[in-house]
């Protein structure tokens, strides 16, 4: 069954095995020459071709492709797709737990097809079937920001792009812990691995990482090809009894960019102790003026540990993670909470997925009861699925979407308790793109 305008285009689903062919007319090669071209890419080297494969399949990825039957004796064939998709499963901290969470990446739409109803079809039928297999999220990060909230995703987690001048003033006040070093490059994908179990395991918002994210921090593979980058270098801080916690890779920006300027690739922190002394790290790299990084907190504790914090300047904020429920009732209940109290969320849903009222009670950081209501229930807060996916991980407050007119409150308490209950110490955090 198609819901698209035309009939002369069709959807292919396939899951890579290991049968799946890495050959140039292989249906793998040619679904990732059209993801290219909806983001702006190059055809891909055919060498590289065997290495995307197996990454996406330890990833376990599932693409999509919609084929047109029907174009032109010139234009590239029907068995090239004009739209993509893709998605894969991981885990997501929410704290009480670590989450399985349906992901979806790689979506385009050729500027040939658009009002085709192709990305509707492709993203409706997605969300329904995940939910049929029991998964009670859907996340994504978006590169555009008005596509997705028409699907029910709401913004979650946020990220700051910063600026470090590490000239003779920076300094880090706080005591010196460890050790930081240079890895030897045949050890640093390991490392890396080691290091982001401990972040993930601790870091609530944190979704665990694909395939190539080691890669690329260990210079194993670069950013545009998934072959070796000499210019990539990783320190990694061990604790007191010698145990990885903390890595850093950077690459330097040139000779020909001033001030002096590294950039890092990547830079995991399982304590704050080892955040603070890679800082230390880089600050003490000779030749260097600027460090700048796309990726730090927006509570990042660098500036306060810093002698002079006009050192650290904030250039800019990105969101990370968008958030679609998708079992309301099995994503309450796993989360961890602060505090006790009560509340009926009544839950509005334009793809009628999770549209209903639910009665949530925390006893002491722990949802006791998670539970649809007859829709007679008085609520005491009425509010969006893109709203309750924002308001999710704790990124978001309560009280800003009452502003912005994603929530009402029925009851005068109501949006006071849900950001007494759905309140971090820490803003949720990560630094997982996909």
């Amino acid at each position: 069954m198609s819901d698209y305008t035309t009939p002369d285009l069709h959807t292919e689903i396939f899951s890579l095995d290991a049968e799946e062919s890495a050959t140039a007319d292989g249906r793998f090669v040619k679904w990732l020459d059209a993801e290219g071209i909806g983001f702006h890419e190059g055809t891909f080297d055919p060498e590289d071709v065997p290495r995307y494969l197996a990454a996406y399949q330890a990833d376990q990825r599932v693409l999509w492709g919609v084929h047109d039957r029907a174009q032109p004796a010139e234009a590239l064939g029907a068995d090239h797709p004009v739209a993509t998709y893709g998605t894969m499963v991981h885990a997501l901290n929410v704290g009480a737990a670590q989450i399985d969470v349906h992901q979806i990446t790689a979506v385009t739409v050729r500027t040939s097809h658009r009002r085709n109803g192709i990305l509707r079809s492709m993203m409706t039928r997605d969300l329904r079937e995940a939910k049929e297999r029991g998964l009670p999220l859907a996340i994504l990060t978006a590169s555009e920001a008005t596509i997705y909230g028409r699907f029910g995703f709401g913004c979650a987690t946020f990220t700051q792009s910063v600026e470090v001048d590490v000239r003779e003033r920076f300094e880090v006040t706080a005591p010196r812990t460890g050790t930081t070093t240079l890895v030897a490059r045949e050890h640093a994908v390991r490392l890396a691995e080691q290091v982001f179990a401990g972040f993930q395991a601790s870091t609530f918002g944190s979704v665990d990482r694909q395939y190539a994210y080691p890669r690329r921090a260990s210079g194993e593979w670069g950013r545009e090809r998934p072959v070796e980058d000499r210019a990539v270098r990783m320190a990694v801080h061990y604790d007191a009894g010698g145990t990885p916690v903390g890595y850093v890779s950077y690459r330097f920006a040139g000779w020909e960019t001033t001030p002096y300027t590294m950039k890092i690739v990547d830079l995991v922190a399982a304590t704050p102790s080892a955040y603070l002394e890679l800082w230390r790290y880089l600050g003490s790299l000779d030749l260097v003026q600027l460090v700048t990084w796309d990726g730090a907190r927006r509570d990042d504790p660098l500036p306060w540990a810093l002698r002079d914090r006009r050192c650290y300047q904030v250039k800019g904020t990105d969101d990370v993670l968008w958030v679609r429920m998708l079992d309301v009732q099995d994503a309450l209940a796993r989360r961890s909470y602060e505090g006790t109290g009560r509340i009926v969320l009544r839950v509005t849903d334009d793809l009628d997925i999770v549209g209903g009222s639910y009665v949530l009670t925390v006893v002491e950081g722990v949802a006791e009861e998670v539970a649809h209501v007859e829709a007679a229930t008085a609520p005491d807060v009425t509010l969006t699925v893109n709203a309750l996916g924002s308001l999710y991980l704790g990124g978001v407050s309560a009280s800003v979407l009452r502003s912005a007119g994603a929530l009402t409150a029925h009851d005068d308490d109501a949006v006071g308790l849900l950001d007494a209950l759905f309140g971090r110490t820490q803003e949720p955090y990560c630094i997982t793109h996909f």
